[in-house]
């Protein structure tokens, strides 16, 4: 088995609470943004063409470490799973975004919209968007790893979603937007996607193969010594966040549980979809498992780190997102559970 498959380890003990932690920072933020407010305004000022420069040295820490993982080598393995590949991205590039935007619409616009502030509804719903228009990456190795799924699958799927993204995701977001009738700016969507998908990958890729050259020892001790700096950085930039968002949450504190509505139903949809999908496919259940969680999972960091550049730091856009840092773990372990308890199932009459 190839290292970056051994690389995925079994969900530790910070992962598993990473909902806990992600509330602690949302805490620990406001209280901050209360306290020393005018530290956070200097903070927030310190952009250069729109994007602030500490969130964007915490976007890279966050991001990098998870692509080292990522050997774009494997997508060579495509063709061994077809229609499970097939299957994740027509859930991942065909239903998940546009589905998404639908809930939003249907939510934010139309059911919540007496209880959300009028002047960000456009916003919540760009931030929606945002976290569906962008599969998962790292998380998802985990995920797979919980269900037993085949980890070759695993491996090249991710690889093609990452290399698709680096084209499809500026113009999925445009279209989604300009459909919501949300202004689509798009200079800055284009620096968002250079800034946080293809310059990542680049130094990911660089960073890898120097690894490598070492030896599969060295790339495994660099894997563990750096993995931690990926949640460091997500729960920094959370903390800043939400300095930042503290008092329009305080005013209206049912936002969160609000924005999570259609969030939640995304997710259990489209992994249903996939997992039912690639039954009727005929695919072993080791593929239709973490087919049926990358289906579901988001690219949440990259996801942030472009709310927080389009919209800014105070828009709804970035509380969005993060609502889906907050869920994104419990939901996901449900999945699990779920697709696990019923392999009997799935494999009856196969």
């Amino acid at each position: 088995m190839s290292a970056q498959t051994q690389a995925a380890p079994a969900m530790n003990l910070f992962e598993r609470y990473l909902s806990v932690w992600v509330a602690l920072c949302i805490a620990i933020g406001i209280l901050l943004g209360q306290v020393m407010p005018g530290v956070f305004h200097v903070i927030g000022g310190l952009e250069i063409a729109r994007v602030n420069l500490p969130v964007g040295l915490l976007i890279w820490v966050m991001i990098i470490p998870m692509l080292l993982r990522i050997d774009f080598g494997a997508l060579g393995q495509v063709k061994a799973h077809w229609r499970g590949i097939g299957v994740t991205l027509f859930i991942n590039w065909l239903i998940k975004p546009f589905s998404m935007a639908l809930l939003g619409w249907l939510f934010i616009r139309y059911l919540f919209a007496p209880w959300l502030p009028a002047d960000q509804l456009d916003s919540y719903i760009a931030g929606l968007i945002l976290l569906a228009a962008a599969p998962c990456t790292a998380m998802v190795f985990v995920w797979s790893r919980l269900t037993n799924g085949d980890p070759y699958f695993t491996l090249s799927q991710v690889a093609l979603n990452d290399a698709i993204m680096i084209f499809a995701f500026a113009p999925m977001v445009g279209l989604l937007l300009g459909l919501s009738s949300i202004t689509v700016p798009w200079a800055t969507l284009l620096t968002s996607v250079v800034l946080y998908i293809v310059v990542p990958v680049i130094l990911a890729q660089l960073w890898r193969k120097a690894l490598l050259r070492k030896g599969q020892a060295a790339f495994d001790s660099a894997l563990t010594k750096i993995g931690p700096w990926s949640m460091a950085a997500l729960l920094a930039t959370l903390v800043l966040l939400f300095a930042f968002q503290g008092e329009a949450i305080l005013q209206q504190p049912l936002v969160i549980a609000l924005l999570a509505v259609p969030i939640l139903i995304q997710v259990l949809f489209n992994s249903a979809l996939a997992y039912g999908l690639n039954r009727l496919v005929g695919e072993k259940h080791n593929i239709a498992c973490p087919s049926s969680l990358i289906g579901a999972s988001n690219f949440f960091e990259l996801a942030v780190a472009a709310a927080i550049s389009l919209f800014g730091f105070h828009s709804g856009a970035a509380l969005a997102t993060v609502v889906g840092v907050l869920i994104e773990v419990p939901v996901m372990l449900l999945v699990v559970r779920v697709v696990n308890r019923s392999k009997g199932w799935y494999e009856r009459n196969q």
